[in-house]
């Protein structure tokens, strides 16, 4: 037993001390055998298809003659398709096939390729290409201003892809051309990018991509987001710098309307007529790339029906389109600007006709060209211009003839959703353009509860301001309106004209009426209802572009002959009326952005020039700085304006020379619209961002040697006032107005008058209100959202 156990406990021993090299050598050996084995293995036949064929000879040699031609023509058929997909075993497999067999196949009936062959939008096949294959790309352009067709579009965009991009009958993703459809908002998209060229074909691994416009257009009686579409596509076609068809490279684009026909009974009294002139005006800017002609339908009854009728159209044009890849020949829709039963009919310009049927004597000798203006004035007086309605195009010349005199339309009717959508949110609609209503910092006042930043800035009492606007129309969509797109939108004014008389009166009288609804409120204080009865200052802020008035110089006038203050917002697009505007208490300027690209994203601007516009306004406040007070309003977007943007406000700032720069964060109102335009919570800066950015502001403004300062706050507005120091008095701020020497400066020297800001510079800024005090009135109690007091923290 001791030997035995001597040897196991040497064999122990000499296995720890050599089990390293052991085991390695013991895998090499194990690693060579395998490589040997393989080696030296023979490789497998590959029998797939000699097998198929063996399989195949042998069922030909059962079959009669005649069946065996047939089969010879199935078996040519699958050896051609295994070919193009396996083309190494194809040939491998083609060397082994017999003589007989290759005699058989070759003196077999001739076969005929049948079937579409597949081109590209160039017209060259895949494989000639050489670039992989053609995607095709749907883009649903849809406008909307109660949603409806926003649900409409996304909803029909997922029924277009089932259809396009369907599956196989064993639910397997069936291959084909189409990418996923996109919906755009022509609200939001960006009508330069899409509507001049179409966008880029974006060339990858997958193959380049062509694109197929899809429109579902609502009708309105009401200036929205229509007009300035349709605006544009009649400027693109007239632009003389642009090319004829400049939106030819798409494959097609159809569209379909939606209307009331409780409104517009008939297609000739304007049923679906916006959705007719974008029809036509497509036709045009696309060299008459209709694809379906245009469908129609009606909201309450017949919407869906239609609707789908002419998916069920437009899915064989695209399938055509998928194969061919063009809309073919001869095809109803697809060589006319006009409806196929309306293809005789010449084709209409757009441009407006005036047919006077003047009688003019024949001269008794020939005439000059020039002259002729002369021989017609002189027959009969020219008659007043004819409004035409161009909701009736695609008829006769003879029917154009017989044009009735259309009134101006109305910019907000009563029977309007705008209206409706307007008064629910608490507005008072005077005459046919304007607006008042009282804000939240005014029921705050007459409650104890504290009064806006104009307050602590320039001395204004909230609860005797009147916040109107006499056009509710204005030229841009920014993304932090309040009114999320409900109120209208034009560059021009092409609306009935109220008369400034009915316009102050009926903003008076409906802030008056909203006043005496507070009668009743818990909390409202006496003194102040019976002080809010006297209206002392109009904000001339509350939506729209009020400078966009024709007579603004007169509403002003009205103001001011009752010894109303005014203060006037304008975005900055419209020089030429800031330029003949007349002397008001303070003029503001919004500046949303520092650069041409981020007030494209933050305004969204319809003017096509609005950069130059801007530039502009900047220029006229600059010569205007000596003359009246002028404010830089800066609302500042998180996300949007304020990363890496004091320069460039900075650069603002120098180039205007403003009296006062008021910094505020933007106030979010919670809407799926604005939400859809990119503004959510996230986007409201903290006070103390926007207390970063404004000290950010003031040392780069300090560092070129402009002379401005902090000179107040009002935390609970999240605003701050930068001012210049031309206010700053023996080291003290003087931002309050004395506005009782502002009207003796213009009652004695007029409303066009040579008298400068200082001259009705107020007392000075309240100690409270100044630069880290918070700003809060403190005659006022602060309450949180349930009304309950918040105490002050010393």
């Amino acid at each position: 037993m001791d030997w035995e156990s001597g040897i196991s406990h040497y064999a122990v021993e000499l296995w720890h001390e050599h089990r390293i090299p052991i085991i390695l050598s013991t895998f090499t050996v194990l690693v060579l055998l395998r490589i040997y084995l393989h080696l030296t293995q023979p490789k497998p036949e590959l029998l797939a298809l000699p097998k198929l064929y063996n399989a195949t000879e042998q069922k030909v040699k059962e079959e009669p003659s005649a069946e065996r031609w047939r089969l010879d023509e199935k078996q040519a058929v699958k050896v051609e398709e295994k070919q193009q997909q396996r083309p190494d075993i194809s040939k491998q497999s083609s060397d082994k096939t017999s003589d007989d067999e290759k005699k058989r196949i070759t003196n077999g009936p001739r076969r005929i390729k049948g079937g579409i062959k597949r081109k590209t939008s160039q017209g060259n096949s895949d494989d000639e290409a050489g670039n992989g294959p053609r995607k095709i790309q749907v883009l649903i352009f849809y406008s909307s201003i109660t949603a409806n067709t926003d649900k409409i579009a996304k909803d029909y965009a997922q029924t277009l892809d089932a259809s396009l991009r369907g599956t196989s009958a064993d639910g397997e993703q069936q291959d084909c051309s189409f990418l996923a459809s996109q919906v755009l908002d022509l609200a939001e998209a960006d009508y330069d990018e899409y509507f001049i060229t179409p966008p880029k074909s974006l060339e990858g691994e997958s193959g380049s991509v062509d694109y197929f416009y899809l429109f579902l257009i609502p009708s309105y009686n009401i200036d929205t987001i229509n007009d300035s579409f349709l605006e544009h596509l009649r400027e693109t076609h007239h632009d003389f710098r642009i090319d004829t068809s400049p939106l030819s490279p798409l494959l097609g684009y159809s569209v379909f309307g939606f209307g009331d026909r409780e409104g517009w009974p008939t297609e000739e009294e304007g049923f679906c007529f916006q959705a007719k002139e974008v029809d036509r005006w497509m036709a045009k800017l696309t060299g008459r790339k209709r694809a379906y002609p245009l469908g129609m339908g009606d909201w309450k009854r017949d919407g869906k029906t239609r609707l789908g009728e002419w998916h069920q159209g437009l899915t064989e044009v695209l399938e055509l389109i998928e194969q061919t890849g063009s809309l073919g020949e001869g095809v109803a829709g697809s060589g006319d600007p006009l409806e196929s039963d309306d293809e005789g009919v010449e084709e209409d310009d757009g441009e407006v006709m005036i047919d006077v049927d003047v009688e003019v004597s024949k001269p008794s000798k020939l005439e000059d060209v020039e002259d002729l203006g002369k021989i017609i004035e002189t027959s009969s007086p020219a008659p007043a211009p004819i409004a035409v309605d161009f909701t009736t195009y695609g008829k006769s010349a003879t029917k154009r003839k017989t044009a009735t005199t259309v009134t101006v339309k109305e910019m907000v009717p009563k029977s309007s959703p705008t209206y409706a959508a307007l008064t629910k949110q608490g507005y008072s609609i005077v005459g046919s353009h304007s607006g008042v209503k009282i804000c939240r910092w005014t029921k705050s006042a007459l409650r104890g509860r504290g009064s806006c930043y104009k307050f602590s800035f320039y001395g204004i009492n909230s609860h005797q301001c009147m916040e109107t606007t006499p056009s509710l129309s204005c030229s841009n969509k920014c993304v932090f309106c309040w009114r999320h797109g409900t109120n209208p939108v034009g560059t021009s004014w092409r609306w009935v004209v109220d008369p400034p008389q009915l316009i102050f009166d009926g903003v008076k009288e409906g802030h008056y009426k909203k006043i005496k609804m507070m009668r009743g409120v818990p909390g409202v204080r006496a003194e102040r209802f019976a002080e809010a009865m006297r209206i002392r200052h109009c904000a001339l802020s509350l939506v729209g572009e009020p400078i966009f008035y024709p007579h603004i110089n007169e509403f002003l006038g009205m103001l001011h002959s009752e010894r109303i203050s005014s203060f006037l917002v304008c975005n900055a697009q419209h020089p030429d009326q800031l330029a003949a505007l007349q002397h008001i208490t303070q003029l503001y300027v919004s500046i949303d952005a520092s650069n041409r690209e981020s007030l494209r994203r933050i305004d969204r601007p319809l003017h096509r020039d609005f950069w130059e516009r801007f530039q502009r306004c900047l220029d006229i406040l600059r010569e205007r700085r000596f003359r009246q007070r002028t404010v830089f309003r800066l609302t500042l977007v998180k996300g949007f304006n304020i990363e890496d943007e004091v320069t460039g406000y900075a650069d603002l700032v120098e180039k205007g020379l403003p009296c006062f720069v008021e910094i505020k964060g933007v106030t979010y109102c919670g809407t799926s619209t604005s939400s859809s335009a990119g503004l959510t919570m996230a986007n409201v800066p903290f006070y103390q961002e926007v207390c970063d950015f404004v000290t950010a502001l003031e040392k780069e403004l300090q560092k070129r040697g402009l002379k401005y300062g902090i000179a107040a706050e009002h935390a609970h507005s999240c605003c701050i006032l930068i001012a210049s120091e031309r206010f700053r008095v023996d080291g003290k701020w003087h931002t309050l107005i004395d506005y009782d020497k502002f009207f003796q400066l213009l009652e004695a020297k007029g409303p066009d008058g040579d008298f400068t800001p200082e001259e009705y510079m107020g007392p000075e800024t309240p100690e409270w209100a100044t630069w880290g005090k918070g700003g809060f009135d403190p005659r006022d109690q602060r309450v949180d959202r349930k009304g309950r007091p918040v105490e002050e923290v010393s």
